[in-house]
């Protein structure tokens, strides 16, 4: 496996305002062949990998209004390189927030020497930022305010030699505290007689780390395999993990082997796991839309919206949006729950509650005007899906559970865990019937 021969970060016009050669067999202008390749495809037929005639390897990530990109001689790992180049991006968005033209140009210096520390020879080497941190000083200038994160005293050169390099030690809480959010976004399209056409789940476990020492955590889920390793049988619903991904403090040889997640933890904030599920499930929301034309310039929507989920959980800031024709105007709403609004710049209306309880259902009246001269795009508003926002708090609709969450640490202190579920909407769309 060979490495990353040179890196170039380009404007959006590929002209060049960082490049660092990490081995002396390019050609000086071969970001120039690069950028006539990029002009042979379109945005629908580009790749984020390609090959010239001589064999040179481009692999390029796009970010706000810069390419970052790199030239391989040889046969390289593209997913360490796309993976060097997002982590990259994290990093200067740490240095600089907002990684632009303007930002690369004010900090040049800074950019070089950080993938001087982050590429050694072209190989991925140091990319935590609190590390490169202690190493960089150099100034940065930033396009907006952020608050700097604090200075810290620890060994740098004990922290990179470490195998637990995402955590400093000596830590230390009065009170000590884990807190782990289970966040699970649904995308979901109906069909218009209720049928489900698509489902995924995209969920995430999000962790707030206030513990001293260097703790041992063992994270148990309500996981299949676990169940079916171990011969047993969940007393509730297990979920089969499929698509899953860690964070580079969870132990991979513990998890395949035993489904066991044990970690050592950063400090503060940061995503555990992330995870998407592919199942079928019962649509969370229904909305029904009969239409009426009254006349050639008045037209009648009643909606009704019911809610599919258990009587003991509650949907908070509902917001259902039904399109209407692209020229109607003067609305006149009627609702004996929530409020509408007529939004002309989504060719739609929100009708918004606030709270909206488990297996029930609710009416919503309106009225709009059309003009006498026909808009060509007027009937348009059929073809076109109604889309719900909401966020249900202590539920996840794949059941997704933690079963235990255990903090072991050499001083032997107590901590306490806190678990709280979140179901949102992703893409939830119904289709008019």
């Amino acid at each position: 496996m060979f490495g990353i021969s040179s890196i170039y970060i380009l404007d959006q016009k590929g002209r060049v305002l960082i490049t660092r050669q990490y081995r002396n067999e390019l050609p000086a202008n071969i970001h120039e062949t690069f950028n006539k390749k990029l002009l042979e495809f379109d945005e629908y037929t580009q790749k984020p990998v390609m090959i010239d005639k001589d064999g040179y390897t481009y692999i390029f990530i796009r970010h706000n209004n810069l390419i970052f990109m790199t030239v391989c001689s040889q046969n390289a790992n593209c997913l360490m390189i796309f993976s060097f180049l997002f982590r990259l991006v994290q990093v200067l968005q740490e240095y600089f927030v907002n990684v632009e033209e303007e930002s690369i140009r004010d900090n040049f210096v800074v950019v070089y020497e950080l993938l001087d520390e982050m590429l050694d020879n072209g190989y991925p080497q140091t990319t935590e930022f609190k590390i490169l941190k202690e190493f960089i000083k150099t100034e940065s200038f930033q396009l907006k305010d952020k608050k700097q994160p604090e200075q810290t005293n620890f060994n740098v050169v004990a922290l990179v030699s470490n195998k637990i390099s995402w955590r400093k030690e000596g830590i230390k809480y009065k009170k000590n505290e884990v807190f782990l959010d289970v966040i699970e976004k649904l995308n979901m399209l109906i069909g218009q007689q209720g049928n489900v056409i698509k489902s995924e789940i995209i969920g995430q476990v999000q962790v707030k780390c206030m513990l001293s020492g260097m703790p041992e955590l063992k994270l148990g889920l309500n996981d299949k395999a676990f169940f079916e390793a171990q011969g047993r049988q969940s007393k509730s619903r297990a979920v089969e993990f499929d698509d899953i991904k860690f964070h580079q403090c969870v132990r991979l040889s513990k998890f395949e082997n035993e489904r066991v997640i044990q970690f050592t933890p950063p400090d503060g904030d940061f995503e555990l796991i992330s995870y998407r599920l592919d199942i079928r499930v019962k649509p969370l929301f229904s909305v029904d839309v009969l239409i009426e034309r009254k006349s050639a310039t008045k037209i009648e929507f009643l909606v009704k919206a019911k809610s599919n989920f258990k009587p003991k959980s509650t949907a908070n800031n509902v917001e259902i949006f039904v399109p209407v024709p692209d020229d109607a105007e003067q609305p006149q709403f009627r609702t004996a729950h929530g409020s509408v609004n007529y939004m002309p710049e989504k060719e739609a209306m929100c009708w918004s509650i606030k709270q909206f309880g488990g297996q029930r259902d609710f009416m919503m009246n309106a009225v709009f005007h059309l003009p006498t001269i026909v808009s060509p795009n007027r009937d348009k508003f059929q073809k076109m899906p109604i889309n719900i926002t909401f966020e249900i708090p202590y539920f996840t609709v794949s059941g997704f559970q933690v079963r235990y969450l255990k903090i072991q640490d050499k001083s032997g202190y107590n901590a306490l865990p806190w678990v709280r579920y979140i179901t949102q909407n992703g893409e939830y769309q119904i289709r008019m019937n």
